[in-house]
């Protein structure tokens, strides 16, 4: 059995309604003790209600029986791919950052991402993109990846990774086992890959290698099928590329991280109970979903499942221990900074100036 100590809901970041916190959602975080979650531009109004906003989840975190904070986070990759967007620095897509093809430019950029983000409350940002472009018709990824070639891409996430670590916000690289092959939109369904294995080792998870030893401690997948590897399982729900090469050939220790489980790779293909049971087998760590619902359904199957034997408590255990280790570090902008520091860090004139630089 569990340790009444942990809770599934460790094991689910989850989206909700609203600009303030909803009773239902309150419920939620005080009944599931739900310390995981996920902003959105619908959770946005300005950066003094996103303050609050954050500040009010850490405190009900703590009121629901945590002594470590939560994790709250967010797209906010830069380009079309920008959660937060007015009254924060509007940020160069990664296109735009690669064809620099500066790493001390790239850093001091992540810094700046990081500092704002830091400031309004979040902990952990779904980038840097470590895909690389290699089909240009690609319908998600295009220019929020660095560039078509391996090592720019590899040197500019190192230096996003870098940045945002050194200002206290944990960076997320994304879409293992790479994404920038790709011809359909996994948010619509679910792509096959045809790319031969030795070209993945050689070409598409350099980035990722390298992302992990600069310091990356989240991880996450791809909902992509690659047929002659696994003709089964995408990598979201597949023990060949999560255990087999991730953990494997390319001894990643940190967190595994789903891509949204309610994207249409997932939701059209695969059940909705068993979705997350099959992911959690196959080896991620913790599971997205965008609405409350469906975040409250995954943790009543997995649940379930822990009971019926589907699911191993030791193993369940050993992912809610990786997520503590990475929270039991974090630190929160409420307790080094005033009100008025976080408000004025947040879309400041030396970071806007900075943007006009160098790449207006």
């Amino acid at each position: 059995m569990m340790d009444p100590d942990y809770s599934v809901s460790e094991l689910v970041i989850m989206g909700f309604q609203g600009k303030t916190l909803a009773p239902e959602t309150l419920k939620t975080i005080s009944t599931e003790k739900a310390p995981l979650f996920i902003l959105f531009s619908h959770n946005y109004e300005s950066k003094d209600q996103l303050i609050a906003l954050t500040d009010e989840i850490q405190a009900r975190v703590r009121e629901a029986g945590h002594s470590i904070p939560g994790v709250i986070s967010a797209d906010q990759e830069g380009g079309r791919v920008q959660r937060f967007r007015k009254d924060f620095t509007l940020l160069p897509t990664a296109q735009k950052v690669g064809e620099k093809a500066s790493p001390n430019l790239t850093f001091d950029l992540s810094r700046i991402q990081a500092k704002e983000l830091f400031a309004a409350g979040i902990q952990l940002n779904y980038a840097p993109v470590c895909d690389i472009n290699t089909n240009p018709a690609n319908p998600v990824i295009g220019d929020r990846a660095y560039g078509n070639n391996f090592d720019l891409v590899t040197r500019m996430a190192s230096a996003v990774v870098r940045g945002h670590l050194t200002e206290g916000v944990e960076p997320c690289i994304k879409h293992f086992p790479g994404h920038g092959d790709t011809h359909l939109d996994s948010h619509e369904s679910l792509p096959t890959v045809h790319t031969p294995l030795v070209t993945l080792r050689t070409r598409e998870w350099i980035p990722f290698h390298r992302a992990m030893k600069s310091g990356a401690n989240f991880l996450m997948s791809a909902h992509i099928l690659l047929p002659h590897l696994d003709e089964k399982n995408p990598g979201t729900l597949s023990p060949t590329f999560l255990k087999d090469h991730l953990r494997g050939t390319l001894m990643y220790q940190g967190i595994v991280l789903s891509d949204d489980m309610e994207m249409g790779a997932i939701t059209k293909n695969y059940g909705a109970e068993e979705a997350p049971i099959l992911a959690l087998q196959a080896g991620c760590d913790v599971l997205c979903y965008r609405s409350e619902p469906a975040a409250i359904l995954a943790m009543e199957s997995i649940k379930k499942a822990m009971v019926d034997g589907r699911l191993d408590p030791i193993r369940v255990k050993k992912s809610m221990d990786r997520v503590r280790k990475v929270r039991a570090g974090i630190k929160l902008a409420r307790d080094q900074m005033t009100p008025g520091e976080r408000m004025g860090l947040i879309g400041s004139d030396t970071h806007l100036k900075f943007i006009a630089d160098h790449f207006s």
